[in-house]
């Protein structure tokens, strides 16, 4: 580890924690239905929206309501998608002549971008015409983002509301959290990417001389509006196989700055948006920091295993930090940091093969996706998902105080607290479930390249990745075929969903209850014993219950690597 690599850690934390504030101001105003500065111009464009699809803004609604509305409101996305992936060889806007998609690969793709997962089955630069890249996948960088946001703020209204039986309304929260923040965001993010050597055009392929005389055909396409937007949503798919890494997505260490700021910025100013919806931001910050404490334990521990590099080749006498699998433009500080915050937010976005880690720097983006993704987590997401362990936390403080457990004015009773057991045992039920169907199964086992330990990492990763909806890999994985196609997708639709639909339906019974204030028996939900209390909560519950595959998979194989008997 260096000193640099520190300043770099630091002062990106640094900096999120500086735009914390004013993100979340702007996402209250959202929340609100307040105008802000963009209404002069998108003011007409968003009444255009509601008056084309006979929406009224003003007419909130019960959580069944805006459950179903969003469920459809997916369905129908997810269908557009998968028939225009299926035609792509009959669309325009395809000047490589690519064909069409597989049923299985264009089934597991949809669902894929539907649930903010961005979970590919294929190389994007030799699969996806440009035409599919920008309608068929783009559009839900967009609009699954916006549905996080926008269920990030029903839940919002489930604590701030009293006795109500409405939580807002799911076009209105989705067409301004699209039209007033991302989109905004992604014209002028785009326009810095071009700026700094992205591709932005409609050409497929361009003929160059190398500086040996060479010729070489490099493929482009419009590039830097799907990298915006895939890194503000926290979506990850990248238009090129090497994602991140490629220095046509990521070129220089200033973008991969910007980068890694933009997957964590929304998530971040939710915190405070949290707050001030409740009446308190030191219950924001509060959260803020249970999710920094667990942030940074992972960040430290994965640098400083790459840092200390792989013991075998420290025994042959290679000396050095871990470098396989890394660019060198970045080196092990940016990709160990860029690991951590790609899989405590539900991006997948990558600029190092994860697959390439030594075996604990490798568990720690692995466990972070089985805490659930609430280490910031995904946009709207990562707060919600958050929400629903702080339930379980102030309901087990309540056992402690011998009364009702309460927080930000409202009891938790036996209710909530099964809709949340329910929507978190959805993970480890999955994860492991798939997991183990995939370990004995010939199927299964057909699709890890290495064999033992590491080759069982890389199916757990698969299932938690899909599972968490974020959609990174241990790429040693053949995961295009009809079995992890189908499999993969199915996970995705459960981890996404399921976990959404109880999340409602706590918002709505919060909505109902009548406001309960504070006395000298509650117990305090801003200070350091409740951020102590969240941090372990998430651990026991988030971590503990996914040990079998924790222990079965990456700790084996660091017991392989000490003793160099790796296959």
């Amino acid at each position: 580890m260096t000193f640099q690599g520190w300043i770099l850690i630091l002062g990106f934390v640094a900096i999120l924690l500086a735009l914390t504030k004013p993100v979340g101001a702007w996402l209250f105003t959202l929340y609100e239905g307040r105008r802000t500065p963009l209404h002069i111009v998108l003011g007409p464009v968003e009444r255009g929206f509601y008056k084309l699809a006979g929406i009224d803004p003003d007419a909130e609604q019960g959580w069944r309501r805006y459950a179903l509305h969003m469920l459809l409101f997916n369905v129908a996305l997810m269908a557009f998608t998968y028939a225009v992936l299926r035609l792509q060889g009959v669309l325009p806007g395809n000047p490589q002549g690519l064909a069409g998609l597989s049923p299985n690969l264009a089934f597991n793709t949809a669902i894929s971008f539907t649930t903010n997962t961005n979970w590919q089955s294929y190389g994007g630069e030799s699969t996806m015409s440009n035409l599919s890249q920008m309608l068929g996948l783009t559009i839900h960088n967009f609009l699954s983002a916006a549905t996080g946001i926008a269920l990030a703020f029903a839940l919002f209204r489930g604590f701030a509301r009293r006795e109500s039986k409405a939580i807002g309304n799911f076009w209105a929260d989705m067409t301004r959290v699209t039209l007033y923040i991302l989109l905004p965001i992604s014209i002028v993010y785009a326009l810095f990417l071009i700026a700094s050597g992205v591709p932005q055009t409609m050409a497929g392929v361009v003929d160059v001389q190398t500086l040996e005389g060479a010729k070489q055909s490099l493929l482009l396409g419009p590039v830097a509006s799907q990298e915006a937007i895939k890194m503000l949503g926290t979506n990850g798919g990248g238009f090129f196989n090497a994602n991140s890494a490629h220095p046509f997505e990521n070129p220089t260490a200033l973008t991969n700055l910007i980068q890694m700021l933009s997957i964590f910025l929304i998530g971040f100013g939710l915190t405070w948006t949290f707050g001030k919806a409740v009446g308190n931001t030191r219950q924001g910050w509060a959260i803020l920091s249970a999710m920094l404490i667990l942030f940074l334990a992972g960040v430290t521990v994965t640098y400083w295993q790459e840092a200390a590099g792989n013991p075998v080749l420290q025994r042959l006498g290679v000396a050095g930090g871990n470098m396989e699998g890394k660019e060198v433009r970045f080196g092990i500080a940016a990709s160990a940091l860029f690991s951590v915050v790609t899989t405590a937010a539900s991006c997948g976005a990558v600029n190092s093969m994860h697959d390439s880690f030594t075996a604990l720097g490798g568990m720690i983006p692995l466990f972070n996706m089985q805490l659930g993704e609430v280490v910031i987590g995904g946009v709207g997401a990562g707060i919600y998902g958050f929400l629903l362990f702080a339930i379980l936390a102030v309901f087990v403080a309540g056992l402690m105080v011998g009364r009702t457990p309460e927080y930000v004015g409202k009891k938790i009773e036996s209710r909530e607290v099964k809709l949340a057991v329910l929507a978190i045992a959805v993970l480890p039920l999955m994860i492991l479930g798939l997991t183990a169907l995939s370990s004995v199964l010939q199927q299964g086992l057909a699709g890890p390249l290495n064999k033992g330990p590491h080759g069982f990492s890389e199916i757990l990763y698969a299932f938690t990745s899909a599972v968490a909806n974020n959609g990174s890999a241990f790429a040693g994985l053949t995961a295009n075929t009809p079995y992890y196609n189908g499999l993969l997708g199915v996970a995705m639709w459960v981890g996404r969903f399921f976990i959404i639909v109880p999340m409602l339906a706590i918002a709505g019974s919060l909505a109902a209850k009548k406001y309960t204030p504070e006395s000298a028996g509650s117990f305090p939900t801003t200070g350091g014993l409740w951020v102590g209390l969240l941090v372990g909560i998430i651990l026991i519950l988030g971590g503990l219950t996914f040990l079998p595959g924790l222990a079965l998979g990456p700790i084996a194989d660091h017991l392989a690597m000490i003793s160099g008997k790796l296959s």
